[in-house]
């Protein structure tokens, strides 16, 4: 069988952001777990993680069914083992990078987002591998003068600047 490329739309819910990366051992749904509740406690999550073998299951921890399932969902629409997928809802993803970076299993993050995501896999015999993701869509354009004024505004609106 050759390698074939396709894309596939994941599922970001409403008001929700969403963290894909690739890690390598069955201890990182438990790992991400702690991470998620330690750093940013009071917020809703779910995630999920593909085994690449042994049993090759879909992992799951979380405080929220709906985000776990979710979570779940887009796993089985990826089918890449080593995969793993966090949805987190009253928080944002830079809350935690830096720690999911750390965590001594994970070896990529491909994306931290709240827009519309799609996956670029590559098809083999063995099964799926992640490329890549678009995320969102195409800039339109440069930001002027007031368009800073904007982005710097909302930065301290939101907390990340004082």
């Amino acid at each position: 069988m050759e390698t074939i490329f396709e894309t596939v739309d994941l599922t970001v819910p409403s008001g929700s952001n969403i963290i894909l990366g690739y890690s390598h051992f069955i201890k990182t749904v438990e790992d991400l777990m702690e991470i998620v509740s330690t750093t940013i406690g009071n917020c809703r999550y779910g995630i999920a993680f593909s085994e690449a073998s042994g049993e090759r299951l879909i992992r799951y921890e979380g405080n929220d069914n709906k985000l776990v399932e979710d979570a779940v969902e887009n796993l089985k629409r990826i089918a890449s083992g080593h995969t793993f997928i966090i949805i987190i809802k009253d928080a944002y993803p830079i809350s935690i990078l830096n720690q999911i970076k750390l965590c001594q299993e994970v070896g990529t993050v491909f994306a931290a987002t709240a827009n519309p995501i799609k996956v670029i896999l590559a098809k083999s015999e063995n099964g799926n591998g992640v490329m890549g993701v678009i995320d969102g869509f195409s800039p339109l354009g440069v930001e002027a003068e007031k368009d800073k004024i904007n982005r710097r505004e909302l930065l301290r609106k939101i907390g990340y600047k004082s």
